[in-house]
């Protein structure tokens, strides 16, 4: 069972013998072009790879109150997961175009739904082609099967108790910490280019999730991964897995997630609203510059 990682080469065995209980899920997407994901997933993928679209499939309908990729309706997302052939006995892998930060979306979703044979593949696609690995065309229909939704798996706070944490002290306590994943010039309040409000939560803290990876789009080893987010943390905190996790619209902070999941740092939560979900209202307060 794989839970975090796979490697290109240890996926590449079971499709080889078009394994029924393995389900991949190309998570391909860009900000930018939104569309951009579906094509090139048509253009090549990983042999029997269904696609997920971060707007479509992976995030529930915006409404003046939500962030830009609010999580969707637990009956849907089963729906959606039952749809790719996915049921409690089947291994989800995950992939995107390289760096995990849209396929750790999916990765977390089937956590917070209870499913925990899921894993994300290391390097992606880029990986996979890198390796010589073969991809296909051909848009292959799988299945369906029975997905049930199981509540419990992994927790979310919402924007009401992250305001009474900022409000109470809670955050400045050191008691949680609330930790960004956006880049440090958007964090900082002097590059935003996404978001009509530039800045970020009081009392949160700073770690790309960038910061997770090598310079060939990999995750760190645990052991480093574990020393950089302790610093971020403090140790008193990594110990109790006491971090709330957040970013721009609660995608990226699912990589941040995966990163301290894989540095056996347990129990963080995840701020699904985030950035884009905290500014909807002027009354809440934002601070600017790396602090």
């Amino acid at each position: 069972m794989y839970t975090t990682l796979i490697e290109p080469a240890e996926l590449a065995a079971p499709l080889t013998h078009e394994a029924a209980d393995w389900v991949v899920v190309d998570c391909r997407f860009d900000l930018a072009r939104p569309e951009w994901g579906a094509a090139a997933y048509a253009a090549g993928h990983v042999p029997s790879a269904s696609y997920a679209h971060l707007d479509h499939d992976l995030s529930g309908p915006v409404s003046p109150t939500t962030g830009r990729h609010p999580l969707p309706r637990p009956d849907r997302l089963a729906e959606t997961f039952g749809a790719w052939g996915i049921d409690a006995s089947v291994q989800v892998v995950a992939y995107d175009q390289g760096n995990g930060a849209h396929a750790s979306r999916l990765w977390w979703l089937l956590k917070w739904a209870g499913h925990q044979k899921v894993a994300v593949l290391n390097g992606g696609f880029a990986a996979w082609q890198q390796a010589g690995l073969p991809t296909e065309t051909t848009v292959r229909q799988r299945q369906p099967r029975k997905f049930t939704f199981r509540a419990g798996g992994e927790r979310v706070v919402s924007t009401a108790e992250l305001e009474r944490a900022v409000r109470d002290g809670t955050l400045a306590s050191g008691a949680a910490v609330l930790v960004d994943a956006r880049a440090a010039d958007r964090f900082a309040g002097e590059n935003e280019t996404i978001d009509p409000v530039a800045g970020h939560i009081p009392g949160a803290r700073n770690h790309p999730f960038a910061g997770n990876l090598d310079a060939h789009g990999r995750f760190l080893p645990a052991a480093q991964l574990r020393e950089r987010w302790t610093a971020t943390l403090g140790a008193d905190a990594a110990r109790r897995g006491a971090v709330i996790a957040m970013c721009g619209s609660g995608v990226t902070a699912c990589h941040n997630l995966l990163a301290l999941e894989i540095a056996n740092i347990r129990g963080a939560q995840l701020y699904a609203g985030s950035w884009s979900e905290w500014i909807r209202s002027p009354e809440r307060p934002i601070s600017r510059g790396a602090r």
